[in-house]
C-alpha cells in the first residue's frame, strides 16, 4: 500500500487532542478520510486544523502531543486506500 505523510501547513505547537480533557483526534491504526482532521498547530493562541488529506489508516505520529514543529515537518504517516 502506499503511504501519505500529513504535514504541518505552519510552524507552531501540534496538539492530537482539542483540549487536554479531550479524547485524541484519532490514533494509530485507526481509518481516516481526506477532511478528519488529525490534530491542531497553534501559534500565537490561533489554533489550525490539520486534516489528515486522504483517506486511509493511521500508521504512526512522527511528533508528540505539544511538541513545536516547522511548517512542512511531517505530523503523521497513513497507510492509503486503494
Amino acid at each position: 500500500m502506499a503511504r501519505h505523510e500529513v504535514l504541518s501547513p505552519i510552524p507552531g505547537v501540534f496538539y492530537r487532542r482539542p483540549d487536554p480533557g479531550s479524547a485524541e483526534y484519532t490514533r494509530p491504526g485507526e481509518p481516516v478520510g481526506p477532511q478528519d482532521t488529525i490534530g491542531l498547530v497553534e501559534v500565537m493562541k490561533a489554533y489550525f486544523p490539520v486534516p489528515a488529506g486522504a483517506a486511509g489508516t493511521v500508521v504512526e505520529f512522527a511528533v508528540g502531543s505539544e511538541q513545536v514543529v516547522d511548517a512542512g515537518q511531517v505530523l503523521a504517516v497513513l497507510e492509503v486506500d486503494g
